[in-house]
């Protein structure tokens, strides 16, 4: 997906977590480390992932279109995100 796709459900989830967090349902304060754990969320789950896939071969060009989009969406995150969040 592209950026603003993917800024479209990190605010959701943002959004999602800040309610439960206000509500009591959560001990966790999202804005502490929502940034740096989006970071973390891409070099350990979506980048390699994304590796995997292309490295399979079996969605041909959509393999490679998902790496690189998810390194141009860290790329961007890191470059935006902190001010964003």
């Amino acid at each position: 997906q592209h950026f603003n796709s993917y800024l479209g459900w990190n605010e959701r989830l943002f959004e999602e977590m800040y309610r439960a967090f206000d509500s009591g349902r959560s001990k966790m304060d999202p804005t502490s480390n929502w940034y740096q754990g989006e970071i973390w969320f891409f070099d350990n789950i979506v980048i390699p992932m994304a590796k995997r896939i292309d490295g399979t071969g079996v969605f041909g060009r959509a393999g490679s279109d998902s790496l690189r989009n998810a390194r141009d969406n860290k790329k961007d995150w890191a470059m935006k995100g902190n001010e964003l969040v």
